[in-house]
């Protein structure tokens, strides 16, 4: 990655099909704290989602984490993107990780379980698989497709679990489960665009902006359907919205962006998978949210995927 303005790193995650930069221990251990951040919003935003309307508390997380991000960035001395091409991958990427990919979760958790939200996006190192031949020209060999395979089924295993819980939201459910596979997908396309991307300016300036452009494309719909009115802002909010802003926002984005700057997009995604390891155990700890030993079937199963995909060569 060359610099621009001052030590700030440019944003260029592009690399060949079957490049891995760094040392492997080093990008694993980027993705499984990035997994583990990333699955704890679920739960963090089911407690959120108790004192405020879904759509516009998004638009004020983003407009804060953004703007965080961005005057972090200024002051790194990233430079503002130039082109035209970074700017569209900016709205695209802002639009499908921000509006579409989080925005539909977050409608999804009014009916679904945290544990079942984690699952559902678990499953987009799927979709990545799909696309990534075409999008990315990344081949995708017969051990990783086994791999994905056997997380994929991990996936399932802990999911069939879940369904039925009554805390996942009686007749909305099937709604709600729509909404977050939709997202999902979005969130494999904004993957996409971060992998071909080349930004010309910082990870930090990326992260901000198109957070900002997430909360300027929700605040109409969060207007247009909910009220500022419905927010009850008590202490328990305020706490759940900060660790919002500062981890998944902030420092899980960090990592994601990251991480796919030393993997393949295909290889990054499958610590999706590890989506309902952490998120249905936060779930539990924190929410209640039931746990059976079928779950420790599915951890073991998605665990095994996960290595062999990031140990598979293309």
């Amino acid at each position: 990655m060359a610099s621009t303005g001052g030590n700030a790193r440019t944003v260029n995650t592009q690399s060949g099909p079957a490049e891995t930069l760094g040392h492997p221990l080093v990008t694993a251990l980027i993705g499984l704290a990035f997994a583990v951040i990333w699955s704890s919003a679920f739960t963090s935003a089911k407690l959120a989602l108790q004192f405020a309307p879904p759509v516009l508390m998004l638009a004020v997380r983003f407009a804060i984490a953004g703007g965080l991000a961005v005057a972090a960035a200024v002051l790194m001395g990233q430079a503002w993107p130039r082109t035209r091409t970074a700017w569209r991958s900016i709205l695209i990427l802002g639009i499908c990780q921000n509006t579409l990919y989080l925005g539909l979760m977050f409608v999804a958790m009014t009916t679904i379980n945290a544990g079942l939200g984690a699952i559902i996006g678990s499953a987009m190192p799927i979709v990545m698989a799909a696309i990534a031949p075409v999008f990315l020209a990344e081949r995708i060999g017969p051990m990783k497709l086994a791999g994905m395979g056997l997380g994929f089924a991990g996936v399932i295993w802990v999911m069939s679990a879940h369904l039925g819980d009554p805390v996942s939201g009686g007749v909305g459910q099937e709604v709600g489960i729509l909404c977050a596979v939709i997202g999902t997908i979005a969130l494999a396309v904004g993957t996409a665009v971060v992998k071909r991307g080349s930004f010309g300016t910082g990870i930090t300036m990326v992260m901000g902006l198109q957070m900002l452009v997430g909360s300027i494309t929700l605040l109409p719909f969060g207007l247009a359907f909910e009220s500022f009115g419905s927010f009850d802002v008590t202490w328990e909010f305020v706490a759940a919205l900060a660790y919002i802003i500062v981890f998944p926002s902030l420092v899980a984005t960090w990592l994601w962006f990251t991480l796919l700057g030393r993997t393949t997009a295909a290889n990054a995604s499958s610590f999706h998978f590890f989506n309902p390891v952490f998120g249905v155990g936060a779930a539990f700890l924190v929410l209640g949210e039931p746990v059976g030993w079928g779950d420790a079937v599915g951890v073991v199963l998605v665990a095994v995927g996960i290595l062999v995909v990031n140990r598979a060569r293309a």
